[in-house]
This record gives C-alpha cells, sequence and structure tokens, in this order.
C-alpha cells in the first residue's frame, strides 16, 4: 500500500477578513487550494483551477501560523478535489484552529473532520452546475454546518426554497442565500427573503464591498 500524500497544491495562503458565512467579519487565515472540476457560471476565483504550488503539510502548517490568527479556512477551487484535503483539515484542527472548509458539494464530505465547520455551497440552475449537488452530503450535516445557495435571479431564488423544503434542509443547519456581486441586486433578494419570512439569513460578500473584486475568500 502507498504512503499517505502529505503535501497538496496550494493556489495562495493569506489573511484576511471573513467576507461570508457565520464567522463574517473575523480575521481569518485562507489556505486556497488549486483545481476544481466545476466551471460555474458566476466563478471568481477562476485563477485557482491552475498553477499553484505543492507545498508539504509542515510548509502549509508554518505559513498559516505566522499570521497569528485562531481561525482558518480551507477554500479553492474545490478544496476536496484533491484527497489529502481532509488530512490537512485534521491536522489544523489538531493544531487548535477553529476550522472552516468551503466546498462545492460535489465532491464527498464524509471523511471530512467532525470538528471542521462545512459551508457547502448548493448550486441552482444558474451556476449551471446544479446537476453536481451531491443529495448523499446533506446525511453528513451538523447544526454547526452551513448551506449557501448563491443567488442570480428570481428562478435562483424560488428553485433554492423548494429544494430547501424538498429535502428537509432548514431543519439540519443554518441556511445562507447570497447574491451574485453586480449581477444579483442585494436589496431586491432582502426583500424576497422579508416578503416570505423564511428561517434563512441574507449574506453578502463583504470583502468584496470593503476592497472591491480583487479581494477572494
Amino acid at each position: 500500500m502507498s504512503a499517505a500524500k502529505t503535501s497538496l497544491r496550494i493556489t495562495e495562503i493569506f489573511c484576511s477578513i471573513q467576507g461570508e458565512a457565520r464567522d463574517v467579519g473575523f480575521p481569518t487565515v485562507f489556505i486556497r487550494l488549486t483545481g476544481c472540476p466545476l466551471r460555474c457560471v458566476w466563478c471568481d476565483t477562476e485563477y485557482a483551477f491552475h498553477g499553484g504550488e505543492t507545498l508539504e503539510f509542515d510548509t502549509i502548517l508554518s505559513r498559516t501560523a505566522e499570521f497569528n490568527a485562531c481561525r482558518v479556512t480551507v477554500s479553492g477551487g474545490e478544496p476536496l478535489a484533491q484527497r489529502s484535503c481532509v488530512d490537512l483539515l485534521r491536522l489544523l484542527c489538531d493544531k487548535g484552529y477553529l476550522v472552516s472548509l468551503e466546498t462545492s458539494g460535489a465532491m464527498d464530505v464524509s471523511e471530512v473532520d467532525e470538528r471542521v465547520v462545512k459551508v457547502i455551497d448548493v448550486k441552482p440552475p444558474g451556476s449551471g452546475e446544479s446537476s453536481k449537488n451531491r443529495l448523499e452530503n446533506f446525511d453528513h450535516l451538523t447544526s454547526k454546518d452551513q448551506l449557501k445557495f448563491v443567488i442570480s435571479d428570481r428562478e435562483d431564488y424560488d428553485w433554492s426554497l423548494k429544494f430547501i423544503d424538498q429535502h428537509g434542509l432548514a431543519q439540519r443547519c443554518d441556511i445562507l442565500f447570497s447574491p451574485v456581486y453586480k449581477v444579483m441586486p442585494a436589496a431586491d433578494l432582502a426583500d424576497w427573503l422579508i416578503a416570505d419570512q423564511r428561517e434563512i439569513r441574507l449574506q453578502i460578500q463583504l470583502h468584496k464591498y470593503l476592497w472591491g473584486e480583487v479581494a477572494g475568500t
């Protein structure tokens, strides 16, 4: 049997303000892995599809520690497209970090350490990748996890509400609706949520409102 891989292809490691999900606003170290099998229409991290550099776990942990932050988010691309991502997540938890994983939901999350907060990006039709939603992943959600729906128009909104009800997702974890930046007016999405009175949290990509499109998370 071959030895476990102890390296990952990394696009960048940086510290910023968390722009999304429950920890929005907190200083966070982002470890962005390279590669993604999806091609969402509105993707804002296409630069992470290719390139990057192969780093050993020790180097990744060392660079992360340099920022002296307590929160770490592992993202992509699609981080789980690299099998050893789950090993890095476990190591980060062992180091005492508050760890979250941003994943498309197209990859199996069953082996992700239970200490990790999973933020799964469910794909509505406007993404062009709604066929990639892996329904089995919902069985591995806990109350601390989060489901994010990126909404580009009213069709996406209505589809997402129906999807949530069909799969009983509101009873599993927090639900977040996020407007596509500069495509879906955030105020319109807010109005729809107010009118429907659903247990859904509106989120905007705070980092983009602070620094523009050059800032990623």
